[in-house]
Parts: C-alpha cells; structure tokens; sequence
C-alpha cells in the first residue's frame, strides 16, 4: 500500500469525548480530514455542535450528542448512538478531561476537587474504554487512543497538581494494560502524553499571560503547542500506520520529558 493511502480514514468511524474545543476539536477535525465520519461528545452544546458542524463541512457524516464522561448513561448512549447511526466504532478517543481546579499541595487538596478530576479524568476514560471495546471486540479490530499527559510520566516541578498527574498516570498503564488485554483482538490501544498545548486546560486557561510564559518557558522549544499540532499524532494511532503499534505512550511535549 502507498505509504499515504496507510493514513486514510475512508469508510471509518470515530467516536471522541471532549470534542467540543482544544485538542478534541483537532482530532476531530484530523479524523474528518482522513476521510472518517465524527461522533462528537461533550457536556457545551454550543461548543460541540460546532465541531460537528466543521466536520459536515468537510464532507463527512457528524453527530454531535451531549456527553458527561461521569455519567455512564451518556457515555453508553454516545457509543449506541455512533453505531446505530453511523454503523460501526472504528476509533475511539478518550479526550475529556480537566487539570486541578486549584493547584495546591496533597494536604491542601479537597476531597471534592480530587474526586472531580478522578471522576473525569480515569472513571470517564474507563466508561470509555469499556464501551469502545464492547462495540470492536465483535468486529476484531479497532483503535482506541487516551489522551493522557507528559505529568502522567512524571511529577509536575512547576505547580503541585496531585489529582492530574495521579490521573494521567493511571491512563498511561491503563493504557498498557489494554494493549495486552487486546492485542489478540486485532485492537491498537496507545496512548497520547501531550505538553503545553493551547486548550482551555491550566490555571486560568492558556488565555492567561503568566502561565503561557512559564510554560513557554519550561518548554525547550520555547514555546507551547497550538491545538492543531496533535493531528499527526493522533492520525498516526488511528490508521493503519500503527497496525503493529500497540501499548505505546507517544509524547508530544516539545522537549519537557528529555531534560
């Protein structure tokens, strides 16, 4: 096969968590770009039938359904609605996700402000992962990609964010532990461990000066990431480009994990 045609989409279906903004929007947009047809979940309406809008105009089959990741009901619903509506769940990704809601240390840390970012961050990708894989596993192939973060591989020197890289880490051997699990399925499960990127994700979002200076920073590249510069990665795991890669955690940090 033409090494280009490896990353076309055609005739594919892609389900994402979070596609309302940030990095969910450019996956989708990516998917839709490939050729794939778009299921769009998040909890903004407004936000997320906008990306379904984008991807209808670049030719492609949309649904935009409202999706808490907390809530197992949506995240049901999300993945029933994709193949009743669009015919099979090819690629999944599990994208929604939020940071701290204070950057604080462990001891400082509310119950309720851990268990939020936990709910979100890994019970929202185990509903996700679970549904996924009930809709592949009949099929005998599929693509599932967490979005997890490079804090899920190691501690954050710049800010104490205890329930982030707590959960980000659990995504990254969840991830691994998939790969294993479904490897004799034909089913590709990675990960993506993403820097700085422009999300509203951070303290006080990426429209904040001060933190897009120190993270610009704290970068070696000097500079963070814009959202749309997770399309090759995220294109790359859900092809067949990465029909022998499975278990992998690529990170797209801009040089923050090699120093």
């Amino acid at each position: 096969m033409n090494a280009l045609e490896l990353f076309r989409l055609d005739g594919k279906t892609a389900v994402i968590t979070g596609a309302g903004s940030g990095l969910g929007y450019a996956i989708a947009e990516a998917m839709a770009e490939a050729g794939a047809d778009v299921v769009c979940g998040d909890i903004n309406k407004a936000l997320n039938e906008a990306t379904a809008a984008r991807v209808s105009a670049l030719g492609r089959k949309s649904l935009a359904l409202h999706c808490d990741v907390t809530c197992e009901s949506d995240v049901v619903n999300l993945f029933q609605q994709a193949r009743d509506q669009l015919g099979t769940v090819d690629i999944a990704f599990a994208n929604a996700g939020i940071a701290d809601p204070m950057p604080v240390p462990l001891h400082e840390t509310t119950t309720e402000n851990w268990n939020r970012v936990l709910d979100i961050n890994l019970q929202g990708v185990y509903y996700t992962c679970r549904e996924a894989l009930k809709h592949m596993v009949p099929r005998g192939e599929g693509k599932l990609i967490n979005i997890a973060s490079m804090w899920g591989l190691r501690g954050s020197p710049f800010m104490p964010i205890p329930s982030y890289t707590a959960s980000k880490g659990a995504v990254v051997n969840l991830t691994r532990e998939l790969a294993l699990e479904y490897a004799p399925h034909n089913i590709q499960v990675n990960a993506i461990c993403p820097g700085f990127f422009r999300t509203r994700l951070g303290d006080g979002g990426y429209e904040n000066p001060n933190f897009v200076a120190m993270a610009a920073q704290a970068t070696p590249m000097g500079r963070i990431a814009e959202a749309d510069e997770i399309k090759g990665t995220a294109l790359y795991l859900a092809s067949k480009a990465s029909s022998f890669t499975t278990g992998a955690v690529l990170v797209s940090d801009g040089g923050c994990l090699a120093r």
